[in-house]
């Protein structure tokens, strides 16, 4: 498994970038945002996950590892391929992508190309349910661990968000737990995100 590549970026194009590691050249598909932040570099770095299929070998590339995450958590949706998943972070970061999950916004999804209401939906429900289980899985982990009766509860659903959004379990509880818990998740991410912002 290929877990990063690092090296002198030689060729650009659309959704693909080729990074030459000891004298071999790594055709990466890649999002449009990654592009844009290797951009002018000589020597780059990027996260990967390597896609194995009965008729192709391909190889995805991302500057950053939450990107990265983003991407796998897309592909794991029943009827979301690679392409569909290069698609949504290439009309999106990652940090819209998040909030398009925790606050249920398909309609945001459907405006990148080839993504239809349907699709959008099922991306929705099924990542709700895997954040949440994720969330769930690291209870115990410090004194700042959501509640089992938080989980699946707003607040839960912004602590996921939070932590796709890069900041620690620890640190987004310790904003929203002085917020009152029936706010919509929508703005449970914003008022945290201005608290997060002051600390």
């Amino acid at each position: 498994m290929i877990y990063s590549l690092n090296g002198k970026l030689i060729h650009t194009e659309a959704e693909l970038a080729v990074v030459e590691c000891g004298g071999v050249g790594y055709a990466c598909k890649t999002t449009f945002n990654t592009l844009q932040k290797i951009a002018g570099e000589d020597n780059v770095t990027l996260y990967t996950h390597m896609s194995v299929r009965e008729d192709t070998v391909e190889l995805f590339g991302f500057a950053d590892r939450e990107e990265l995450k983003a991407f796998k958590l897309l592909i794991s949706v029943s009827g979301v391929g690679p392409k569909a998943g290069l698609s949504i972070l290439s009309g999106m970061n990652t940090q819209q992508f998040a909030l398009c999950v925790a606050t249920g916004d398909s309609k945001a999804l459907t405006r990148v190309k080839g993504i239809g209401a349907k699709t959008a939906q099922r991306i929705i429900l099924e990542l709700k349910d895997k954040l949440a289980g994720e969330t769930i899985s690291v209870r115990g982990q410090g004194a700042a661990a959501v509640p089992a009766a938080a989980a699946g509860s707003n607040i839960a659903e912004a602590v996921t968000a939070l932590e796709v959004l890069g900041y620690t379990e620890g640190e987004a509880l310790s904003v929203l737990g002085k917020l009152d818990p029936a706010l919509p998740v929508e703005e449970l991410i914003k008022k945290s995100l201005i608290g997060l912002a002051r600390l």
